[in-house]
């Protein structure tokens, strides 16, 4: 899957096209990615001991990655997302600008 945890990225398709926002959480096996503020449905919560009022939540739901393109660093437009090989290493590259995409930072992942 080209888009990782803590990109930017834009939906092109669906009930939020058009809206923008940082992904939480990739699903590579189910070809999904969770992002803030997109995708919002209500989900019943049963009375637990940590949410004792249970009751209904909104939650993020996943959104099929090619609902979603990458925000273009340089542009801040969509753009579709390429490899180019920099001093040894395979770096993930936006095709409109050419401009290398930086890539998350591993420690922020773990934390969900």
């Amino acid at each position: 899957m080209k888009i990782k945890a803590n990109d930017t990225v834009i939906v092109i398709a669906g009930k939020d096209k058009g809206k923008q926002g940082r992904v939480k959480q990739a699903l590579p096996k189910a070809d999904k990615v969770v992002v803030e503020g997109v995708n919002i449905v209500k989900k019943h919560q049963r009375p637990t001991q940590m949410n004792p009022q249970g009751g209904i939540i909104e939650v993020e739901a996943p959104i099929h990655v090619s609902n979603v393109q990458l925000v273009d660093p340089k542009t801040g437009e969509a753009t579709r997302v390429g490899y180019q090989e920099k001093d040894g290493k395979r770096v993930r590259v936006a095709k409109k600008s050419g401009e290398v995409i930086a890539e998350a930072v591993s420690g922020e992942e773990d934390a969900e």
